[in-house]
């Protein structure tokens, strides 16, 4: 019975625009041995090259809206330890300084402390006397400035036979 519902049963024949030995499903067409080409991407400004090819950029994008920059970080002195020299009076000696700046903002303005102790013939230390002077400023961020100060106590505590060591230097700074 050709064609029909004969021996094979209803529907189990090949009919026109069905995939022979699946029943029901249409043909699909033949598939190409090359893979398909991939659309280019286009970019606002035309062309299919970023930049629009109208010979303008884009500009780069901005920093996300919650993420400021950050200041630079504060002015971080250290002071090297100080170098003693006699100066023309008992009461009075050259202090050198090494100031070295190891923040990220330079330190604009400031005191150094000398910490000046009086000590007697004998090595006794009598007392300490503290002077501050001006810092050497500006001093830029990572640089390092040498300064040489002149410290003095009054004279009246720097009797004959005694002496002034300054042993201590600190600094203050903005």
């Amino acid at each position: 019975m050709p064609g029909g519902a004969g021996a094979g049963g209803a529907g189990t024949g090949v009919g026109v625009g069905t995939q022979p030995g699946r029943p029901g499903k249409p043909a699909q067409p033949p598939k190409s041995s090359k893979p398909p080409k991939p659309a280019e991407p286009s970019t606002p400004g035309g062309g299919s090259k970023p930049g629009g090819g109208g010979g303008t950029t884009n500009p780069p994008p901005n920093p996300p809206p919650g993420k400021p920059t950050p200041p630079p970080a504060p002015a971080a002195l250290t002071l090297s330890a100080p170098q003693r020299a006699p100066a023309d009076k008992r009461w009075c000696e050259k202090v050198t300084v090494e100031f070295r700046n190891t923040g990220g903002s330079p330190a604009r303005s400031g005191t150094v402390t000398f910490a000046t102790h009086i000590i007697g013939a004998l090595g006794v230390d009598w007392a300490t006397i503290r002077s501050s002077q001006s810092l050497p400023a500006p001093i830029a961020a990572g640089a390092t400035r040498s300064e040489t100060y002149t410290v003095c106590v009054e004279s009246w505590r720097v009797p004959l036979g005694m002496r002034v060591e300054t042993q201590d230097v600190s600094a203050v700074w903005e």
